[in-house]
């Protein structure tokens, strides 16, 4: 297959700077290897993201490539045990941060066997789906290899709605004193040609395919303008092209190295996904590789050992949690010699605080050098406005006003200038006159916003769930106040209905006793139902029912109310208030029980009387009535109208004087009895009158 790089167009990104590349000293030797250290500290945050949770104890024996942390989240990724040992701690140990904070490392006491796990290898990809090789390069931990260490799964997990049709392959490497990716391609130049169609097959396969490298680097040139004349690109995908680009910081940046290559520049906010193209380091592109053809997880890497205070300066392949300090020494470190030993190259690596930190996956350089190498920065002058930072910078950011804006913290105003493109590559503090550490100012600026943020979101939640909270009770306050004013209102119904009943049946009554006036009884006698009558029974039982029932339920509450107490929650017992409340309960109960009691008792005992005594029985049952001649009943009829005529003319003139509804029926009722008596009047007229008549 033909080789593309010469005919490629390529563009030019805004600033940048050309800094000594320092890159021949690690270049000399060839790709070394570290013995097994004995120990090993692997912190369970290699990556971007949430860090891994442990899935190993302390005590437990593992092999190389075991999985002794899985992945949090989808921002997350596996982490295995770089070599066969023994995990004497899970504990927080220092991490290779310019912070010089701890985290959670696993540490293993390894037994330099290296004894490795059972590994499932795949011959042909192609028959495989993208999801299920994802799921492969997920599960062997493989995260990005050049600086950020973002999941690699997640990163070729595309939208639906990102079309790839550029796929890069980064090999410019253009910090100084880094060689590592240099050397990967001089010597897997074949894996990383593979692992390109490999990336290729899981994006679907996109137009162009491009492996970037800076012209710098001759010998990585040639290794992979052979590797793909040797390499025929499997079916429908499109061949590879190699493109030589010219050595300018800081062209191995993603976004710089897309609008190199295609012209394109990513949006403010927006990944480069967004604009049609994915770009991947050559060394995740080859750990991906690794992880789907042989079924290895990530638990190495080649890293740069370079600097002046090293007596030995070269690339070596070492082990996910090699202390740094045993790499240093196994390279002749003479710590008086060196002015400080840095993480990554000279432009975006830090200082690191404590050589015990480990090596981790995104440890791509360990930069020693001496103090006439690389002295300390002298003091910060003050800005001179000078301008060259704003020419410098590949963002097309404003540094100056940056500065001024973190200095203040004015977060409103570090957004507005979009703080967060700044990609931290430190060509504004290179170029700075009054060596200003610019980028450390930023990245400060960048965790305050940071917090800020995640300070917002807290106090957003906490004002969502109050607020929540809020409306809950007074939506059940509302429906509390509709039942009460439903319950009012069906109360003042059936108050309304009883007093319009009562006045009906008090009208009724009064007519009523126009109608049976006469049939009045002359005596009245109140009886009293014999206990043996067939009436008096159903009631005596249904007396003696309710009252069985009164007690039946004060039994109930008095057993309820002695019931012990359990707390609904251990970790708050039965307090002193609680149990005197109870025995307050069981007290009341019991005097309710007894009250119950004497009255069942009472009653049982009155109609046992009323029963067995002949003489009460005597006095309950009805007497017979006396026989009255006629002239007496018509006497007595009139006497009673008389006393109910008294009784209507005194309802009567109350209802008048109250303007009551019922004053007209009233009256009209004490005239019906008027007549009433009148007619009896004459009747026992005219009876006299007959029986005077018959006695003549």
């Amino acid at each position: 297959m033909n080789t593309k790089h010469n005919s490629i167009k390529l563009w030019d990104f805004p600033g940048g700077i050309h800094p000594p590349e320092n890159k021949t000293q690690s270049t000399q030797l060839p790709l070394g290897n570290l013995p097994i250290p004995p120990q090993l500290i692997i912190p369970l945050n290699q990556h971007l993201g949430t860090p891994a949770k442990p899935v190993v104890q302390v005590g437990d024996k593992v092999l190389a490539g075991q999985l002794i942390a899985e992945a949090d989240g989808t921002f997350s990724a596996n982490v295995h045990a770089s070599s066969s040992g023994k995990v004497v701690a899970i504990d927080q140990f220092v991490l290779p941060h310019p912070s010089g904070l701890k985290g959670q490392c696993i540490q293993i006491e390894t037994d330099g066997l290296h004894r490795f796990i059972a590994t499932e290898t795949c011959e042909n990809y192609l028959t495989i789906e993208p999801f299920n090789l994802l799921a492969k390069i997920r599960t062997a931990g493989v995260a990005g290899l050049g600086g950020a260490g973002f999941p690699t799964a997640v990163k070729l997990t595309t939208k639906t709605t990102q079309e790839i049709d550029t796929l890069i392959i980064n090999g410019a490497e253009c910090e100084p004193y880094i060689t590592a990716d240099d050397m990967l391609m001089q010597t897997s130049a074949e894996e990383i040609v593979a692992g390109t169609f490999l990336i290729s097959h899981i994006l679907h396969n996109p137009q162009r395919i491009i492996i970037a490298v800076e012209d710098n680097k001759p010998k990585a040139i040639a290794a992979l303008d052979k590797a793909i004349k040797n390499t025929e690109p499997p079916a429908e995908h499109a061949g590879v092209e190699l493109a030589v680009i010219p050595t300018k910081y800081p062209s191995g940046g993603a976004k710089q190295l897309i609008q190199i290559l295609t012209g394109r520049e990513t949006p403010s906010g927006h990944h480069s996904a967004d604009i049609g193209a994915v770009c991947v380091n050559v060394g995740t592109v080859t750990a991906a590789w690794r992880a789907v053809r042989f079924g290895e997880p990530l638990i190495s890497r080649v890293t740069t050992i370079v600097g002046e205070s090293l007596a030995t300066q070269q690339n070596i392949n070492v082990l996910m949690g090699t202390p740094i300090d045993f790499v240093l020494q196994h390279h002749g470190f003479e710590k008086t010699k060196a002015s400080r030993v840095i993480i990554g190259g000279s432009m975006m690596g830090f200082t690191l605080p404590d050589l015990l930190a480990p090596v981790i996956k995104t440890t791509n350089c360990i930069l020693a050098p001496s103090k006439q190498e690389l002295p300390l920065p002298p003091p910060a002058q003050a800005c001179i406005r000078c301008g060259l930072c704003s020419e410098a910078c590949p963002a097309s950011l404003l540094p100056q006003q940056l500065f001024w804006y973190a200095q203040a913290e004015d977060i409103e105003r570090l957004e507005a200038h979009n703080i967060f493109d700044c990609i931290e590559c430190g060509a504004c503090s290179y170029v700075c006159p009054s060596k200003i550490p610019l980028v450390q100012y930023y990245r400060a600026a960048k965790g305050n916003i940071r917090n800020h943020k995640s300070e917002k979101e807290k106090a957003d939640r906490s004002r969502q769930r109050f607020e929540f909270r809020k409306s809950r009770i007074e939506k059940e306050e509302a429906e509390k106040e509709n039942k009460r004013l439903a319950r009012k209102k069906a109360a003042d119904e059936v108050k309304l209905k009883l007093a319009e009943q009562k006045l009906n049946t008090e009208t009724t009554l009064v007519s009523n006793e126009l109608i049976s006036a006469s049939t009045i009884p002359l005596v009245e006698t109140t009886v009293t139902s014999d206990p043996k009558s067939n009436d008096y029974q159903p009631r005596h039982e249904e007396q003696k029912a309710r009252l069985e029932r009164i007690l039946a339920a004060a039994k109930n509450s008095l057993e309820s109310a002695q019931v012990p107490l359990k707390p609904k929650n251990p970790e708050f017992p039965i307090t002193e208030e609680q149990l005197v409340r109870q025995q307050s309960r069981i007290k009341q109960a019991q005097l309710k029980l007894v009250e119950a009691e004497k009255k069942l008792n009472e009653f049982l005992e009155s109609n046992t009387q009323v029963a067995e005594d002949p003489i009460l029985r005597a006095e309950v049952r009805p007497q017979p009535k006396p026989t009255q001649s006629p002239e007496e009943k018509l006497r007595a009829n009139i006497e009673a109208l008389q006393a109910r005529l008294i009784k209507a003319i005194e309802k009567a003139e109350q209802a008048k004087t109250e303007n009551s509804p019922s004053a007209n029926a009233l009256q009209l009722a004490v005239e019906k009895i008027k007549q009433k008596i009148e007619e009896t009047e004459n009747e026992f007229k005219e009876l006299i009158n007959s029986n005077k008549s018959n006695s003549e």
